[in-house]
């Protein structure tokens, strides 16, 4: 799906999807933005201190920042009209100026009185032996309204 088409969306169309570098400058940012200044976001230290392997993003940026895949979708957030998530697992935030990847990947699940459900999966990179990547984001649904408002 190209250009944003309300009328021509339909269930099971896959949102493009968006790869996000969540990095410590990141969380620095987003601390100061949010006056969130846990030092799990910063100290490994404190991080290690409570069972972490590391510093992680704040997981509000998670979710704010994977929201963009429906943003850029829709080309207007105003149609947002609901988003909700669960945190599954942190982000993990090494100390050098790549950071972690977050790849979000999306998909249109169901459209009701001009109302389209897009479910949202984000994951990281595997950290375990399995090899597979880790969801950090579950339940994660937004609302985006097709139709004009009157």
């Amino acid at each position: 799906m190209s250009a944003f088409d309300p009328a021509a969306v339909a269930v099971g169309d896959e949102l493009p999807p968006l790869d996000l570098r969540a990095t410590r400058a990141a969380a620095v940012r987003y601390a100061g933005a949010s006056t969130d200044f846990n030092p799990i976001h910063w100290s490994d230290r404190m991080a290690r201190g409570l069972g972490l392997d590391g510093v992680i993003i704040h997981g509000m940026w998670t979710m704010g920042a994977a929201l963009r895949i429906v943003t850029d979708w829709c080309a207007d957030p105003a149609r947002l009209v609901g988003y909700s998530v669960r945190f599954t697992g942190p982000v993990p935030l090494p100390d050098d100026d790549e950071g972690t990847l977050v790849r979000v990947t999306a998909k249109v699940t169901g459209i009701d009185d001009g109302i389209a459900t897009v479910l949202i999966d984000a994951r990281v990179p595997a950290d375990s032996e399995d090899g597979r990547p880790v969801k950090v984001l579950g339940a994660a649904r937004a609302r985006v309204r097709l139709e004009e408002p009157a």
